[in-house]
């Protein structure tokens, strides 16, 4: 149960002030509250389920520290999108 809970904290705080979370205010403002917290709370689910299989299939293939690279590099090369507006 303690790893749900260090799950939690981590997306939770990840996710805090983050483009979905003002996405999800701006559709707030337009369709109300509930409809906007549903629609997230189903977005969300969706993509973490996929992210949570895929995940699980490639630990079962590959070393943890491979993983770990792997996703500092993805996240490297977004962020050099990001700034130059490719993203």
């Amino acid at each position: 149960m303690k790893e749900i809970f260090y799950i939690f904290i981590a997306i939770f705080l990840a996710e805090l002030g983050d483009k979905t979370q003002l996405a999800t205010m701006a559709f707030a403002s337009k369709y109300g509250w509930m409809k906007a917290f549903l629609g997230a709370i189903l977005g969300l689910a969706f993509v973490n389920l996929i992210g949570a299989f895929v995940g699980d299939k490639i630990g079962d293939a590959l070393p943890l520290e491979v993983i770990h690279k792997g996703a500092g590099l993805l996240f490297i090369l977004f962020g050099i999108l990001m700034i130059f507006g490719k993203l």
